[in-house]
């Protein structure tokens, strides 16, 4: 995409930061891979990706040969996944930030998540947008269940509908469930031996990203990790929330 910026102005250093998140093993990687294939050609693109205590998404990134590997860029969080795109963005903002000096103008980075639950979320202080991935293998009934990723996500992909015959699972019935709990938002069926799919998700990529670049889109949030509770010494059941910030919240019941 070529840099609209005025000539008697500053050029532009600010991308399109679009995040991906969802559970392990659903594809995630696959997908910025196939991403970068489709659009490296008309894109300047970076990768920043997020593993506990290794770079080894980035590796298989790297290896795949969809970019120059010093646009491919490592985050180690040392915690749970969403920690560092949610409740302390600063590793993974200061990654991107870094990238797109080096490399400016870039029009589209991509902040891969580390595996997570269906509540990872990501701050909408690190990035523009977010697709939220789940694939066919981890069930038919996942994407009903709902959850701030599958329901709020600017966009939510049900992954590897090929496997779907071996597994068991009624794609469509799925892909209903999905529309359903995001009340009408935009779900994709993806297959890496489906051209349309492939297709639909390089026209989605290539919209937002015109739209991002061009100040037509407002990030939102798509609202905190879930509560979850725990049992105390004492008996009390205490719910405990992550804020936006990485506070804590407890309320506690009996």
């Amino acid at each position: 995409m070529p840099d609209t910026t005025p000539a008697d102005s500053s050029p532009r250093t600010r991308s399109f930061r679009l995040g991906v998140a969802g559970p392990v093993g659903t594809g995630k990687s696959s997908l910025i891979a196939l991403l970068c294939r489709e659009l490296s050609g008309e894109l300047a693109m970076g990768v920043i990706t997020n593993d506990i205590y290794t770079d080894e998404d980035a590796q298989f990134l790297r290896s795949a040969g969809v970019l120059d590997v010093e646009r491919i860029r490592a985050v180690e969080t040392g915690a749970c996944p969403h920690t560092a795109i949610r409740d302390d963005v600063t590793p993974n903002l200061l990654a991107v930030e870094d990238i797109e000096r080096d490399f400016a103008p870039l029009d589209l980075v991509l902040v891969e998540s580390g595996g997570d639950n269906l509540t990872a979320t990501f701050s909408p202080a690190l990035v523009d947008a977010q697709i939220f991935v789940l694939d066919v293998a981890g069930g038919g009934d996942v994407a009903r269940k709902g959850g701030p990723g599958i329901a709020r996500a600017d966009l939510l992909i049900v992954n590897k509908t090929d496997l779907a015959p071996h597994v068991e699972v009624d794609v469509a019935r799925m892909l209903d469930d999905a529309t359903a709990a995001r009340d009408g938002g935009p779900v994709l069926g993806l297959s890496k031996h489906d051209q349309p799919s492939i297709d639909a998700l390089v026209g989605w990529v290539r919209e937002m990203t015109r739209t991002v670049l061009a100040g037509g889109h407002t990030p939102v949030d798509p609202g905190p990790m879930a509560p979850h509770s725990h049992v105390g010494e004492d008996g009390t059941v205490l719910t405990h929330v992550h804020t936006h910030e990485g506070d804590h919240d407890h309320s506690h019941a009996r």
